[in-house]
């Protein structure tokens, strides 16, 4: 399986884009020997894009197939990252390809465009800046394979 954090807008350099790539290269560190070989992230130039609509449909874009794609939204289920784990765990062993998280638009999704009965899920109840999710989605993921291997990192 691969794991994709697909994003609306792009870091260049920064504190943000260090926290980032630091998370995602533990993750890595970790996930390839949990059967999951490619955590990657995809930057969404959303520069041209005028319309909330043209924004949520280059962020959402065409899903792999046999994909499961998760909608990052204030609307969605707040899990705990021992939940985040095993959904991770079953996706893999059911032989899910990819799974890709998406972080939309500045405004949000455009409603009209994510299909009826998405995986939706929230990290907490406050609305994040869209830099700090994309930190705090690459620490969860991080968290979710630390919970997998074994390590001290997460503590109940």
């Amino acid at each position: 399986m691969k794991i994709t954090v697909r994003a609306g807008g792009v870091i260049k350099s920064g504190p943000e884009r260090d926290l980032i790539d630091d998370y995602l290269n533990r993750a890595r560190a970790l996930s390839r020997n949990l059967g999951v070989p490619h955590v990657t992230e995809e930057q969404i130039d959303l520069r041209s894009k005028k319309t909330r609509r043209e924004q949520s449909l280059a962020v959402i874009g065409e899903p792999p197939a046999g994909s499961i794609t998760v909608y990052m939204d204030e609307r969605g289920k707040a899990l705990t990252s021992r939940q985040i784990a095993t959904h991770i765990t079953r996706w893999r062993d059911d032989g899910v390809s990819e799974l890709v998280f998406l972080i939309g638009p500045p405004d949000g999704f455009d409603r009209d465009y994510v299909p009826s009965g998405v995986v939706m899920w929230q990290l907490g109840k406050p609305v994040w800046p869209h830099k700090l999710l994309r930190i705090m989605l690459c620490e969860q993921i991080y968290r979710a394979f630390s919970i997998l291997a074994g390590t001290p990192y997460h503590r109940d």
